[in-house]
């Protein structure tokens, strides 16, 4: 729910020159750490953080090389203990940001804004609340808590997975309220099954973004309102694929599989492209229903959609609905296969 910023000035970095913005790969951030040691400005901090940022921000997949990057590093700056934070918040493994920090603190680097709210982003993908307790009395610490940024991902933390009443009480101390924070607090709400009072911050939201009103539409997917949800989303003035994906898993959750069946319709007829949350929620209704025509049909909507890199799961998503379907030939010939040749395979 925390979006994305497009001007961080944690980053605080010149534009990259052609040499990073062709660094897109493993392979080529190798051979430019490669070529710093080679060159000795392996003490140059510009073309450390560009590295570290690359590593653990730019490249997807490479944050364990930016690990290994990092630990070669004397004595990194602020810049690139944030970036590292950063990364490994946002990674498949996150616990290591509190190790991160830890380190930070025994090497006598102070922290910023920056570092306690990435550090609690980590802590609320890994629902870490006492952590997460004890990174808000840093917070405190440090005199902090009076920056709009670490208060938003405050909200966000308690709001999730610590106190709701200190989101609360975060949330109407502040002097200007975003519409992030306006968000996130009704997100809580939402999470913890108070309905009422997250539609009551949904409706005295002063500006709505396609966050607030995706928000407001998974609370109600997720507590059973699918007739609240559906007329939240008609009336929602624009849409996204998460938007379309929550009602149809919603629907699929709920038992509703030809509704779901039928929005994946709509979503198609207004020109919105689905995408593989969409299909793994259709393959399941297609699984449920035993619908092997339709099931058929969405296996040749995969292969367009893919183009030739289809998932593991999507690979295996389609093999269950084909034994769900009863077709356990095409089921069993799908195993012996390779995922990319499902793609190219006549399901008929």
């Amino acid at each position: 729910m925390i979006r994305k910023r497009t001007n961080d000035r944690s980053t605080n970095r010149k534009q990259p020159s052609s040499l990073w913005k062709n660094c897109n790969n493993l392979r080529a951030l190798k051979q430019i750490h490669a070529t710093i040691i080679i060159k000795g400005f392996n003490s140059n901090r510009a073309a450390l953080r560009e590295l570290i940022f690359a590593g653990a921000m730019t490249i997807s997949g490479v944050i364990n090389y930016a690990h290994q990057m990092f630990a070669q590093i004397t004595e990194p700056d602020i810049f690139m203990w944030n970036t590292m934070i950063r990364g490994s918040s946002q990674s498949q493994n996150p616990s290591k940001v509190v190790l991160l920090y830890t380190q930070m603190e025994n090497r006598g680097v102070k922290p910023d804004k920056f570092t306690f709210s990435f550090l609690l982003k980590g802590c609320t993908r890994l629902e870490w609340k006492n952590t997460g307790f004890c990174v808000h009395g840093k917070v405190l610490k440090y005199g902090f808590e009076v920056n709009s940024f670490v208060r938003n991902t405050l909200i966000y933390f308690h709001s999730k997975c610590g106190d709701l009443d200190i989101a609360r009480s975060i949330f109407y101390d502040l002097p200007e309220r975003s519409v992030v924070s306006w968000s996130a607090l009704t997100a809580g709400y939402a999470r913890r099954g108070e309905l009422g009072l997250a539609r009551q911050l949904f409706d005295e939201m002063p500006v709505k973004d396609l966050v607030s009103w995706n928000v407001m539409i998974t609370g109600y997917v997720k507590n059973g309102g699918m007739a609240n949800a559906r007329t939240l989303f008609d009336e929602a003035p624009e849409k996204d694929v998460v938007t379309w994906n929550t009602m149809i898993a919603g629907y699929v959750l709920h038992g509703e599989q030809r509704q779901a069946l039928e929005m994946f319709e709509e979503m198609r007829n207004v020109g919105e492209c689905p995408d593989e949350v969409t299909m793994l929620s259709l393959l399941s209704a297609c699984a449920d229903l035993g619908d092997l025509e339709v099931g058929r049909k969405l296996h040749c909507s995969i292969s367009e959609m893919t183009r030739g890199d289809l998932s593991v799961i999507l690979g295996n998503a389609l093999i269950d609905m084909y034994a769900k379907c009863g077709s356990i030939e095409i089921a069993l010939q799908m195993t012996e296969l390779p995922c990319n040749s499902y793609l190219i395979r006549n399901p008929d």
